[in-house]
């Protein structure tokens, strides 16, 4: 898929520590090589300047569109789902709920950590130009 100058993504980490998160980021630019794009992230900041929003250069197959947006959406136990944490949304699935509070597990860490309704959406993916709900 082809980016342009403003659009809004996702960046789909491949680092360690980073598998199974995504950071919303806008295009700034594509490079002259054509497979990588320049990116601000909307929630990362830069180590030399606080102040300021990270800016890199990605991989194309790092970068996907925003998911689409899910307004009042049953979250079950099993749900795999996306949880916003450190600045980033992270793969997880429902392992209990109580009260409004969501228990979700996370494979990547081997963690179980509790969130409300409003930091959690469906996990969707990528697949073939089509968003698929997991």
């Amino acid at each position: 898929m082809e980016f342009v100058k403003g659009d809004q993504v996702e960046v789909c980490s491949k680092e360690d520590g980073f598998l199974g998160s995504y950071f919303g980021a806008t295009v700034v630019s594509k490079t002259p090589e054509g497979s990588y794009y320049k990116i601000k992230y909307k929630n990362l900041v830069s180590d030399t300047d606080q102040s300021k929003r990270l800016v890199e250069v990605i991989s194309a197959d790092e970068l996907r569109p925003m998911p689409p947006k899910s307004l009042h959406v049953l979250i079950r136990c099993g749900d795999k789902v996306d949880a916003f944490d450190k600045d980033g949304w992270w793969v997880g699935e429902v392992t209990a709920v109580r009260r409004n509070i969501y228990s979700v597990y996370f494979s990547t860490t081997d963690e179980e950590l509790e969130y409300p309704l409003y930091s959690l959406r469906k996990h969707h993916e990528w697949v073939n130009g089509s968003w698929v709900r997991q």
